[in-house]
């Protein structure tokens, strides 16, 4: 298991769990915990031994938001600079990852950590989970994506409910809208993220990294453009030593054995 500052990220499986551990603050973030988030998905990134990723919290928050206790020692601060410097770079790294990453939300998911769950491919949720966006209540807009992700994982409507009130949404409510796809009993969360993260790491990585580009792609791009942009996705996929393990693998009515190139 390797240790950043206030995070454990250990590998099994071809899966990396990254765990946020702060959990007197709910896993609060301070500058040092994001950089040290920025840090491990980089090197998943590029370790190919590496093929999922599921992030999760420890005790009994997933991530509380920004940690608005931390001291600071330098003055007033730019919250934009703050945001280019800290919280940007670590959204866009989840983004640019071309393995899914899974969001094991086992408890409060408020703020910016709403919003980095909500960056990620799959969402699972314990049934003592709680959503907040969080923004308002302290006279905020939404950052980090939330303002993105938002309106298109739950519609506009419920979108702006959501921002505008601030109000807390339980798990059961967050599956029914679409915010996460499955919700379990606390006690299974962790093995349920980790069998589904087992199952995708065994999978064709590059089709999945082209997967997750044609998803994203299709969201902005007309019927046209996507069915074109599809094309080009399928074409370098089909020069993958997976496709060609798959198509043997079927023909030999077999399971394939994916090596992930």
């Amino acid at each position: 298991m390797s240790e950043y500052k206030n995070l454990l990220a250990a590998e099994s499986e071809g899966v990396l769990t990254v765990t946020l551990n702060r959990p007197e603050r709910l896993n609060a973030l301070t500058d040092e915990l994001l950089s040290a988030l920025l840090g491990a998905f980089k090197s998943a990134a590029r370790n190919p031994s590496v093929r999922c990723v599921v992030l999760t919290g420890a005790g009994s928050g997933f991530c509380a938001g920004q940690d608005l206790r931390t001291p600071r020692t330098d003055g007033p601060i730019s919250l934009r600079d703050h945001m280019l410097a800290n919280h940007i770079p670590l959204m866009l790294a989840i983004e640019a990852l071309e393995k899914p990453v899974v969001a094991a939300i086992n408890g409060a998911c408020v703020g910016a950590g709403l919003a980095i769950a909500l960056s990620c491919d799959l969402r699972l949720a314990a049934q003592t989970a709680t959503f907040r966006a969080g923004f308002i209540g302290i006279g905020l807009a939404p950052d980090c994506g939330a303002s993105y992700w938002l309106p298109r994982l739950i519609g506009p409507a419920h979108a702006a409910e959501m921002l505008f009130t601030n109000d807390s949404m339980d798990a059961l409510t967050a599956e029914r809208l679409g915010l996460v796809s499955r919700v379990l009993p606390a006690a299974e969360l962790a093995a349920a993220a980790h069998t589904l993260a087992v199952r995708l790491a065994a999978g064709p990585t590059v089709a999945l990294g082209l997967t997750k580009r044609a998803l994203k792609h299709a969201m902005h791009a007309s019927f046209a453009g996507t069915l074109e942009y599809e094309a080009h996705l399928q074409d370098a996929a089909g020069r993958t030593n997976d496709f060609a393990e798959g198509v043997t693998a079927f023909l030999q009515k077999r399971k394939p054995k994916y090596a992930g190139n």
